[in-house]
C-alpha cells in the first residue's frame, strides 16, 4: 500500500485505531500489569509501548526530528485509567502532527532510529504494521486469561465457515497437486 495522500492515511489510520480499542476494551483493570510470564510485556508495557513508538517515535520522525522514546515503563503512567489516558494523549498528539504534514512531505525521507533513510509515507505504513503486531499480541495474552477478544471485521473464522460454500472437488494448489478438502475437515 503506497500512501500517497496525508489524508488517506488519517483516515486508515483512524479505522485501524478503532480496532485496537475494541481488543483494548477487552483488558480486565485489574489485569493490566499481567504478563503470561516474568521479564514479558505486560498489558500496560504493551499499551504504553504502542502509546509511545508513535508519538516519540513515528511522529517525530515523519517531522523530520530524530526519535524521543521514553521506553513503555510505568514512569509513563501507572494503573489501568492513567495507562489508557497515556495511550490515548499519545495517538491525539500524533494525529494532530500526521494531520500537519503535507502530501509532499510524504515523498521527504527520514531517519529511522537506525539511521536508515526511508520515506516518510514508508515510515508511516510500519506504523500500522508495528500497531497491529501488538494488537495481536493484546489478542493472545487475552487468549492465555480465556477471556475472547473482539471478532476483527464482525465474524469470527467459525462463523466465516459456517456461511462458506464447501470447495470439494475444486483444485486449489495445482502445483502441490492438492485436490481440495470436504467442508469441515482440515485445520489451519
Amino acid at each position: 500500500m503506497e500512501i500517497r495522500d496525508i489524508q488517506s492515511f488519517l483516515t486508515y489510520y483512524e479505522n485501524l485505531r478503532r480496532r485496537t480499542m475494541k481488543v483494548v476494551a477487552c483488558i480486565p483493570p485489574e489485569k493490566i500489569e499481567w504478563a503470561y510470564m516474568p521479564d514479558k510485556f505486560t498489558f500496560g508495557d504493551i499499551l504504553r509501548h504502542v502509546a509511545a513508538i508513535e508519538r516519540y517515535m513515528y511522529a517525530e520522525n515523519a517531522q523530520l526530528k530524530p526519535s524521543r522514546y521514553p521506553g513503555h515503563g510505568e514512569d509513563l503512567a501507572v494503573g489501568y485509567d492513567a495507562t489508557l489516558q497515556f495511550f490515548n494523549r499519545a495517538h491525539e498528539e500524533s494525529m494532530a502532527i500526521f494531520a500537519s504534514l503535507t502530501d509532499a512531505d510524504l515523498q521527504k525521507e527520514c531517519l529511522t532510529p537506525a539511521d536508515a533513510p526511508i520515506r516518510v509515507w514508508k515510515w508511516l505504513r510500519t506504523l500500522a504494521e508495528h500497531e497491529i503486531h501488538h494488537r495481536g499480541q493484546l489478542y493472545v495474552y487475552l487468549g492465555v486469561l480465556g477471556i475472547a477478544g473482539p471478532p476483527l471485521y464482525g465474524l469470527t473464522s467459525e462463523q466465516v465457515l459456517e456461511r462458506s460454500l464447501p470447495i470439494v472437488g475444486e483444485q486449489l494448489d495445482a502445483d502441490a497437486g492438492y485436490q481440495g478438502i470436504s467442508a469441515g475437515q482440515g485445520k489451519a
